[in-house]
């Protein structure tokens, strides 16, 4: 048998590739692994985020399964976070402050995911900072039912709530002092910008969250309506005598809606608001608090049957209780868990206006076994409250 030799070119590759290029063999199966399961990219997704009062923005909405990096901007006045959550994934930056920004890297499944802030405990999240991101083969489905379902800000807004009040209980009215807690409250005071650590730090020596109270008589009860955060409305009224025997009459007819830095109004009104204390949004000198409900209103203010403004600015909580009975004392520095019962009543002049014939300039009433009754959709109530006019009602102040 007759051997053949075969001498080498010294360019076995080039004769393989010009084999493939003629399609005698097949392809090798590298392009098969540039689609290989989530993670296997080295170069991740970017998704930009800009979140505000009260909205969370993401571009795009969409983005291919694996690696992906949000870059998360907080443009607004208060401080937020962002969170993703889905399909077993629940992630979260750290609480950004306004102006700054933060980064989360995440590796994602198809599927549709839920982004949110979780400051409050969802109190930001009710208002309408919601949106959704499609990964993956949820991309078509998506983009199938519509835009807006990939994420719209506001999508997670709640239909309208209505709430009526009722004072009772102990009616104690709250003068100046110091707050008890300033050691705790200091942590906050020190993230807080130049101007606003040297008001706080001012009002934890002499403030008007003291335990320096008086027992008084007095009455309050108000209907408040919650449209997410535009469109709310309050009417209700307060009737008290303070210590020295004046007699105040408060009539609350429209919300304020404008807010100021660390101190969102809401739009007005807020139902299940944690705030306050370590929480980061409003003032530290109150403690931490769970709040059945929260409002910001502008009302017409009587002093012995003498109209003092139309223009007062008013603060009610029904908050979880922070004062022991007896001395009402604070109690607590974080009093999120206490029975919520405690009605508290702040009333400050407008900005710019004339302090008030009472200590401090402003007017602080707790009624210390209160409760509210939440109305079904579509009634009306007693007083049939309307949606507030926005005329005077864009003034801020107060806590």
């Amino acid at each position: 048998m007759r051997t053949r030799h075969v001498r080498s070119t010294g360019r076995p590759l080039h004769a393989v590739a010009l084999l493939v290029l003629a399609g005698l063999v097949p392809a090798l199966p590298c392009a098969a692994y540039r689609h290989a399961a989530p993670g296997a990219s080295s170069r991740p997704d970017t998704v930009r985020v800009r979140l505000s009062e009260w909205s969370v923005a993401l571009d795009p909405r969409s983005v291919p399964a694996g690696p992906v990096v949000f870059d998360v901007t907080n443009a607004g006045t208060v401080p937020h976070a962002f969170e993703v959550e889905g399909r077993g994934v629940e992630k979260s930056t750290p609480q950004i402050q306004p102006g700054s920004s933060a980064r989360l890297e995440l590796d994602l499944g198809a599927g549709r995911y839920e982004t949110y802030c979780p400051i409050g405990k969802g109190s930001h999240r009710m208002l309408g900072m919601l949106s959704h991101l499609a990964v993956g083969g949820a991309m078509r489905a998506a983009a199938a039912r519509g835009s807006g379902d990939a994420g719209d800000p506001g999508e997670g807004r709640p239909a309208p709530r209505r709430m009526r009040v009722v004072g009772g209980g102990a009616v104690v009215q709250i003068l100046p002092g110091p707050f008890p807690f300033a050691d705790s409250a200091m942590a906050v005071i020190r993230s807080r910008p130049p101007d606003q650590r040297e008001d706080l730090t001012h009002k934890a020596g002499l403030g008007p969250y003291s335990n320096n109270v008086a027992g008084i008589s007095g009455d309050i009860s108000l209907l408040a309506i919650d449209r997410g955060a535009t469109g709310d409305s309050v009417s209700g009224t307060a009737s008290f005598t303070t210590r020295d025997g004046r007699r105040w009459r408060l009539v609350m007819d429209r919300v304020q809606t404008r807010d100021i830095p660390f101190n969102p109004r809401f739009g007005g009104v807020i139902m299940g608001l944690y705030y306050h204390g370590a929480s980061g949004v409003h003032t530290p000198l109150v403690p931490t608090i769970q709040s059945s409900l929260a409002l910001w209103s502008v009302a017409h203010l009587y002093e012995d049957g003498r109209l003092v403004t139309d223009d007062a600015m008013v603060h009610v909580m029904l908050l979880s209780r922070t004062r022991r009975p007896g001395d009402w004392a604070l109690a607590c520095w974080d009093c999120a868990r206490q029975p919520i019962e405690e009605l508290q009543l702040q009333v400050t002049p407008a900005p710019g206006g004339r302090p008030f014939e009472a200590p401090g300039g402003v007017l602080f009433v707790n009624w210390e076994k209160s409760r509210a009754v939440p109305e079904a959709r579509g009634s009306r109530g007693a007083s049939g409250a309307n949606p507030a006019p926005r005329s005077g009602g864009e003034a801020s102040a107060g806590r």
